[in-house]
């Protein structure tokens, strides 16, 4: 897992479009067009914000791995 930066807390369970794009090492362009997709699960908050459940990106990680 990342660390902790910018004043990130590490027991939230929620991270940013941002931080799960660095998780998975993709763009953030590219993790907003997942979300928007379907294919990166995230959540609105309030009308603008999404963020990333921290327990939904692992297990799509975990299915991911199985599959390879």
């Amino acid at each position: 897992m990342i660390g902790k930066e910018k004043g990130e807390d590490t027991h939230s369970l929620c991270i940013s479009i941002p931080e799960a794009a660095k998780w998975l090492g993709i763009s953030k362009n590219t993790a907003y067009l997942m979300a928007r997709l379907g294919q990166l699960p995230a959540i609105r908050c309030g009308r603008r914000r999404l963020v990333v459940p921290k327990a939904a990106l692992m297990k799509l990680l975990e299915e991911v791995k199985r599959t390879i």
